[in-house]
């Protein structure tokens, strides 16, 4: 037996020793429900939320999905090379949002390119609507945003979103839109 085989055999008893008993409908339910899609003009991002991270976050963005509040709102601050952020139906970044907001649930998650952190104000515990997806890597985020998801598909349609410039802080004019979000329940 090849070395390449045995390792594929050796991988393969370890996953099935390891592995949950999960009921498969139970499972597939729990997965499409944490399964985000966002729609924009240059195609769909695929999103794994992390309810084990960020319960109530989720829970949070969960409802508002399902309520349809992301629909056609715009990607009001996109900075080259840090995140793209969107949420806001006014599109200034200083809108009302949701109206109810969540408790920061920082944890260790790293923010690096494709993943989903809750945008606050100073306060902490000040999260809402409003999230952004990171181009890339930002330690200084660490610990102290809500990280609750991670882009899995479509990580090239995030970075066709028209930008801002890091001089006015990635305000965008006529900014591209969120065109719509669901969950993979809502399929």
């Amino acid at each position: 037996m090849n070395v390449t085989r045995r390792f594929v055999i050796a991988a393969a008893l370890m996953f099935s020793a390891a592995a949950p008993a999960f009921a498969p409908s139970a499972f597939a339910q729990s997965a499409d429900a944490n399964t985000l899609y966002l729609d924009f003009k240059d195609g769909r991002v695929t999103i794994q939320l992390d309810p084990v991270a960020a319960p109530k976050t989720v829970a949070h963005i969960q409802d508002l999905v399902r309520k349809g509040f992301y629909t056609n709102t715009p990607i009001h601050r996109v900075i080259p090379g840090f995140m793209a952020q969107m949420g806001d139906p006014t599109g200034t970044g200083g809108g009302p949002g949701s109206g109810t907001t969540v408790p920061a649930e920082f944890g260790p998650t790293p923010f690096e390119r494709g993943t989903v952190g809750l945008a606050r104000t100073e306060d902490p515990n000040s999260g809402d609507s409003q999230f952004f997806i990171m181009f890339a890597r930002n330690d200084y985020l660490d610990g102290k945003y809500t990280a609750f998801g991670k882009v899995t598909a479509g990580m090239e349609v995030v970075d066709k979103i028209k930008a801002g410039t890091r001089e006015n802080n990635g305000v965008v004019d006529d900014p591209d839109k969120l065109l719509k979000a669901t969950l993979g329940d809502m399929q």
